[in-house]
């Protein structure tokens, strides 16, 4: 049997970190191609449309036992995710410059959030298999607390998380609705 402490770090320190740090990259993006006045805080929206259906199975993860619900639930918010994404890149599109940098970044922000859960299903491999009808345990549906990580645990994430996505994409809608609607769609 191997250690799954190493799958655990890359989701922790790798996968998690480059998706707030891209979501940053395409906030700097957005800034650049003038977002507020292209599609004005209609495209923003959809940013914090993504950031809620990231961040819901995230902090379900901190505080409810992973098990066969909260990995449906997890695969439910990363389809909405991608549908949302989807959505964020066809009305970008169609009002600005979308630079091939840009389209880059879009990647990976849409390889990132499957490959975190990717790395918790195999973190809880039991119940991943359980979800679909294989291996040795029955498939847990109930919603159970666990004990959540220390404050020292959640305090750099969360500073991170503010500073990187909260507070960019706050600005970015600010200026949507100063800029009002565009002229043109």
């Amino acid at each position: 049997m191997y250690s799954l402490t190493p799958v655990w770090d890359m989701l922790v320190y790798i996968v998690l970190p480059l998706w707030v740090l891209a979501g940053f990259v395409d906030y700097l993006c957005h800034r650049a191609t003038h977002v507020e006045t292209a599609s004005g805080a209609r495209e923003t929206l959809l940013h914090w449309l993504m950031l809620t259906e990231a961040a819901l199975p995230i902090i379900a993860a901190l505080f409810f036992k992973i098990n066969a619900l909260l990995i449906a639930f997890m695969a439910v918010c990363l389809l909405a995710h991608e549908l949302t994404g989807y959505a964020d890149l066809e009305l970008a599109m169609r009002t600005r410059n979308v630079t091939p940098f840009e389209h880059q970044v879009h990647s990976l922000l849409e390889v990132l959030p499957f490959m975190a859960l990717i790395l918790l299903c195999v973190l809880h491999w039991p119940q991943t298999e359980a979800l679909f009808g294989f291996g040795l345990e029955n498939a847990d549906f109930s919603l159970g607390l666990k004990q959540p990580p220390g404050w020292d645990e959640l305090i750099l994430p969360f500073v991170a998380f503010v500073l990187l996505a909260v507070i960019p994409y706050s600005e970015e809608l600010l200026r949507g609705w100063r800029a009002g609607p565009p002229s043109e769609q």
